[in-house]
């Protein structure tokens, strides 16, 4: 008996790591977005698979019972119908419908040569639907294949969820035409060389509050890019100098405030904006942190990659005098101190 349980409990740990192993180990992503994202093998849709719409590529399995020999696979042709199915000449119309559906037109076919066919119809390989493609900003760039209609959030849960570098929009692009729209649903896809494609522009700030209309459908062969936001860097008298990144519009005193505001011996009055554009000579902008906060003056905007440099006062001014006099006296005692001590303290 012991044997026996030690053998049973250790088929059950085997059994249960590769299961385990199977579902928690997804493929390596690259740490880059790539154009085309790997594939996580995901089908987040598996409890929508009996709602599943036949199309072109996709292989039934046909089997008699009490017949072997009739058993086959046959695949939906680029028209949507099965046309190889053995001994029956006219095609049965499957796409954009369910694997019962065309069951039952295949039990009328075989009814002619065989009396009273027992058939059952499965489906093998779903190949109709173009994986749709997660990428920009998320945490593991995806190509996930769809069995039936997915939302938005569900796609963006599949890729890890959304980092810090999100702007704060998501792109959605058709690129191919819808294959068994509903009532209502437009059926347009992307046209390389029109003005007009069917881009779509979501707010994330809208799907966290809940908004229906920004958790859209997405559809096979689409492309969610989640937008990446650009840095603007701070230096100088600041309590924490660094990047930030330009999720929304921001103001010069706003990114200040991000990085900690100025230190008290910084000159704020005399703050400089270093701003590149492509192709154009480099602008120096001048801005006045004081007089802003005091609304004497606008606020700046900002845009990617511009280089706030804050001052320091000058030691000697109204603003520094005090302590720069302070620092002298302090630091001449410790040297008069230090100078009469018999031996140097390391």
């Amino acid at each position: 008996m012991k044997l026996r349980t030690v053998l049973a409990i250790t088929v059950l740990m085997y059994v249960g790591s590769v299961c385990l192993g199977q579902v928690t180990a997804p493929e390596k992503q690259s740490p880059n977005p790539p154009a085309s994202p790997q594939s996580v093998g995901a089908r987040i849709d598996v409890q929508g698979s009996e709602k599943y719409l036949l199309g072109p590529g996709d292989v039934l399995e046909i089997r008699f019972m009490g017949q072997p020999e009739m058993n086959t696979l046959a695949q939906v042709d680029s028209e949507g119908n099965l046309s190889s199915l053995p001994f029956i000449d006219k095609p049965i119309l499957a796409k954009c419908r369910s694997d019962k559906e065309v069951l039952k037109d295949v039990v009328t076919a075989y009814r002619r040569l065989i009396k009273n066919p027992q058939v059952t119809i499965s489906i093998s390989q779903r190949n109709s639907r173009t994986p749709a493609a997660v990428f920009g900003a998320v945490r593991q760039p995806a190509r996930v294949e769809m069995q039936h209609k997915v939302r938005l959030n569900e796609l963006l849960a599949v890729s890890g969820g959304l980092t810090e570098r999100a702007a704060g929009t998501i792109q959605i692009l058709h690129t191919e035409p819808l294959m068994c729209p509903g009532p209502g649903e437009e059926t347009q896809a992307a046209e390389i060389e029109s003005t007009n494609m069917p881009l779509r522009v979501v707010k994330i700030a809208d799907i966290r509050s809940g908004k229906t209309a920004a958790n859209p459908v997405i559809r096979p062969g689409d492309y969610i890019m989640v937008t990446e936001a650009e840095p603007v860097y701070v230096t100088g008298s600041v309590v924490a100098p660094g990047g930030i990144y330009l999720k929304d519009e921001l103001k010069l005193s706003k990114v200040l405030g991000m990085v900690g505001g100025p230190r008290k011996e910084a000159n704020i009055s005399a703050v400089t904006i270093y701003r590149q554009i492509p192709d154009s000579p480099l602008q120096i902008i001048h801005a006045d942190l004081d007089a802003i906060r005091k609304n004497k003056t606008p606020d700046v905007s900002l845009q990617p990659y511009d280089v706030i440099d804050v001052p320091e006062a000058n030691p000697f001014g109204g603003r520094r005098l005090g302590k720069t006099l302070l620092e002298i006296l302090t630091g001449g005692l410790n040297s008069l101190v230090t100078s009469s001590l018999p031996y140097r303290v390391l």
